[in-house]
């Protein structure tokens, strides 16, 4: 049985994502109190029909479950299930804003006269033992609901256990540093494009921009050094039971440096991974990279090497 649960803040996208699970074949389960969980795992175990199982589990539940959820999950981890926490957040400005346009209320707020403010942070604290256990935690703040489906369906649904998934994420840091990312390296200091005005209009994902960042050795330096840490440490990474690795690399607005590190080090590590996630947030853009369609970096383009954004 592959069982996923997802926990998180209220109006994080939890419903987005168990709806999504749900459209490509799983038992979705809404707001299941914790402690029937293990019996339901029984049930379907013993009819032997579902073996795709998706249930929310959050603040809504009674405090003395969610106290004995983490016994439950070692006590489901030590039987042949897949198992996964998935732990949706966003950032507590953006949950303020999307409350105040819809007009809906927070769940801890309807039987208690605590401020939206106060039970945006009391869901927060009440979650936080479910966060630190979370195999992936997503960060929903700039994601759209089609991004967090897509998100869902490719890291969560074709993940395998014992499987390492290794996402290369390219980020400006003036948008602010992704919360879900577990390395973070910052690339700021290599020459940046942006100061000339006729390359400005590109990406690194353009030919114009790789051939100006590939004139400077320090350029392939910084990735050279990347990769080798990446090289050493992910097999300890994974031999701790990970499941999920998302590295961020980091320049000034997302467009240029970043997208180019996080594209060379997507090619150079997806045949030794087998299978790796790219995704370019300030550019909207995400695909799967596998092994036997890495090619060389010399080529002209990795523009024209890189899959079409799903």
């Amino acid at each position: 049985m592959q069982l996923v649960i997802i926990s998180g803040r209220s109006g994080s996208g939890k419903s987005i994502a168990l709806q999504a699970l749900e459209d490509i074949g799983y038992y979705a389960i809404d707001n299941l109190p914790a402690m029937l969980l293990g019996s339901l795992v029984d049930e379907l175990c013993e009819e032997g029909g579902r073996t795709h199982l998706a249930v929310s589990i959050d603040a809504r539940n009674l405090p003395t479950a969610l106290e004995r959820l983490p016994t439950l999950l070692d006590e489901l981890r030590q039987r042949p299930i897949d198992c996964q926490v998935i732990y949706l957040t966003t950032d507590a400005r953006i949950l303020l804003e999307r409350y105040s346009a819809t007009r809906r209320r927070h769940p801890l707020t309807r039987d208690s006269h605590m401020t939206l403010e106060e039970a945006i942070t009391k869901e927060e604290e009440t979650l936080n033992e479910i966060r630190d256990l979370a195999d992936l935690r997503i960060d929903t703040s700039r994601l759209s609901v089609h991004d967090l489906r897509r998100r869902i369906a490719d890291q969560v649904a074709h993940q395998h256990k014992d499987q390492l998934t290794l996402t290369f994420e390219s980020f400006g840091y003036k948008h602010g540093v992704p919360m879900d990312a577990d390395l973070v390296f910052d690339v700021r200091c290599l020459p940046n494009p942006y100061w000339d005005p006729t390359l400005r209009q590109y990406t690194g994902r353009d030919a114009t921009i790789i051939a100006f960042l590939r004139g400077y050795p320090i350029v392939e330096d910084m990735s050279n050094d990347i990769q080798a840490l990446l090289e050493r440490w992910l097999p300890a990474y994974q031999n701790s039971q990970r499941s999920y690795m998302t590295v961020a690399i980091g320049c000034t607005g997302g467009q240029h440096r970043s997208v180019y590190i996080a594209e060379q080090l997507a090619q150079k590590l997806a045949p030794l991974i087998g299978e790796v996630q790219l995704r370019h947030r300030e550019l909207g853009l995400q695909y799967t990279l596998s092994g036997t369609q890495a090619e060389p970096l010399d080529k002209a383009s990795l523009a024209e090497q890189a899959p079409s954004a799903q």
